[in-house]
């Protein structure tokens, strides 16, 4: 496949230094805000229930499954069926302040330190996307998908599909500590200023594969 072939030829000094900084950082920050992970994780549990970790499968590097971990962010309500209502009923305001602030976002930092993911990354979409990626976008499977990444700096959850897509390539093409570096402040400064958040992206932005399933069959 065309992203294990770009794998081989990735620089490995970067690979292992990138490696580390992951590690190293991860745990800096895991241990400077345990504090507000242990109060966050003990309202989620109040003022959503259990369980408070949100576990789901995503595509990694080279479309390999693993579990990604995030807080609760939405109640469990459903309807007189016994069917899960739409998002927009199960998202509560503590929800949408912990969306609001990426703080359902910390947890990955354990993927982090798994070597599921990396700090900066295209993001882990759904498993259910992967029939419809064309070709030349499987390239973003050549890296390990990042908490923050190009594509989230450029827009967050605003852009369009293809842009964002197209994003995630370009990074992986053109990968470097720099850039990690450029993106990692610039994700700081917008988790900061709350800018590009949508707290149900799916109110402003169809799922991929509703999307491409009006346009072209899955390949």
């Amino acid at each position: 496949m065309v992203f294990s072939r770009f794998t081989e030829n990735k620089p490995e000094i970067y690979s292992r230094v990138k490696r580390v900084l992951d590690i190293v950082v991860s745990s800096v920050v895991l241990i400077l805000l345990g504090p507000v992970l242990l109060i966050t994780a003990m309202a989620v549990r109040l003022l959503l229930g259990s369980p408070v970790i949100f576990r789901q499968e995503r595509p990694g590097l080279g479309e390999k499954p693993f579990v990604l971990y995030k807080y609760r962010t939405m109640a469990n309500i459903r309807d007189e069926q016994g069917n899960q209502v739409a998002d927009s009923q199960r998202m509560t305001r503590f929800g949408a302040f912990l969306r609001c602030t990426s703080l359902d976002e910390f947890p990955e930092l354990f993927n982090v330190l798994k070597g599921d993911m990396s700090l900066v990354g295209p993001r882990p979409l759904l498993m259910r996307y992967l029939p419809y990626f064309r070709d030349e976008e499987r390239m973003r499977f050549a890296v390990r998908p990042g908490i923050s990444g190009l594509a989230q700096i450029s827009g967050r959850n605003d852009l369009p599909w293809d842009e964002r897509i197209a994003l995630d390539v370009y990074y992986a093409r053109h990968q470097s500590l720099a850039l990690d570096i450029r993106i990692l402040l610039a994700t700081c400064w917008k988790i900061l200023a709350r800018d590009g958040v949508k707290v149900i992206p799916d109110q402003t932005l169809q799922d991929l594969d509703v999307e491409r399933r009006k346009h072209s069959p899955p390949t």
